[in-house]
C-alpha cells in the first residue's frame, strides 16, 4: 500500500519551553556568525516547531493508495498510536521532503512520546539514493542533489494548483494554532498531501 502524508507541527510544549530556547542557544553559540544566533527567544522557541527534539505534532493528513485524505488529530501521543496503525500496511511512505524531516520527526517524537512504531517499521531504512521504501518528492526531483525545491515551487513548476492558495503556509501553522483555527490547518494539511500525491503521479507518469 502506498501512504501518501504530511504532518504539521508546533513549538515545544510550554512546559519545556525555557528548556528547548536554551538548548538552542547553546548550539547557536557555538556558530556566533549564523544568521540565527540573532534571534529573539519568541523566535527561538517558535523554531522549535522544526525539531523534533522539541517540537510537536499538531496532525498528520494521510492518504492511502488512491482513497480520500483523512486527517489524524488530537493528543501527540494518541496521533503517533494511530499513525502507527496505519503505517503498518504501508509499503512505500510518499511525501515531500519527508526523509528529512516528516519521518524523522515522527520517529522521534514516537521515542519520546514511548510510542513503539509498527513491528514492519521498527528499522525502516532511510539509506539515500533510493526511492524506496521511502518516495521523497523532493529528492526524487532533485535527484539526490544538494539542492531544494519546496512542495509550492514545484507544483508551480508542474503547473498544479498550489496548496498554499487557502492562504495559510507552514510558517503560519503556529499562529493559527494559537488563534484556534484548528480546521484551517487540517485542511491546509489535506491539500498538501492530495498536492503530493498529483506530484508523485506526474513523476512516475501515472496520472
Amino acid at each position: 500500500m502506498k501512504l501518501f502524508f504530511d504532518i504539521e507541527t508546533i513549538p515545544a510544549d510550554e512546559k519545556i519551553k525555557s528548556v528547548a530556547v536554551n538548548q538552542a542557544k547553546q548550539k547557536q553559540s557555538r556558530y556566533p556568525n549564523n544568521k540565527n544566533a540573532k534571534k529573539d527567544d519568541d523566535a527561538i522557541y517558535r523554531d522549535t516547531a522544526i525539531s523534533g527534539d522539541f517540537g510537536r505534532i499538531f496532525c498528520i493528513g494521510y492518504a492511502q493508495d488512491n482513497e480520500k485524505v483523512e486527517i489524524i488529530k488530537g493528543e501527540e501521543s494518541s496521533i503517533l498510536k494511530v499513525w502507527w496503525q496505519v503505517a503498518d500496511s504501508a509499503d512505500l511512505f510518499i511525501g515531500h521532503n519527508i526523509m528529512d524531516f516528516d519521518l524523522r520527526f515522527i520517529f522521534k517524537r514516537s521515542i519520546i512520546n514511548k510510542i513503539r512504531p509498527a513491528a514492519k517499521h521498527l528499522n525502516l531504512s532511510f539509506a539515500r539514493y533510493r526511492n524506496f521504501p521511502i518516495f521523497d518528492t523532493m529528492r526524487e526531483w532533485e535527484k539526490w542533489s544538494t539542492s531544494y525545491i519546496a512542495l509550492d515551487t514545484l507544483a508551480k513548476a508542474l503547473g498544479l494548483e498550489s496548496s498554499k492558495n487557502g492562504g495559510i503556509d507552514g510558517s503560519k501553522v503556529f499562529d493559527y494554532y494559537l488563534a484556534q483555527k484548528f480546521d484551517e490547518i487540517y485542511e491546509y494539511c489535506k491539500r498538501d498531501v492530495e498536492l503530493t500525491r498529483k506530484i508523485y503521479n506526474r513523476m512516475v507518469f501515472e496520472d
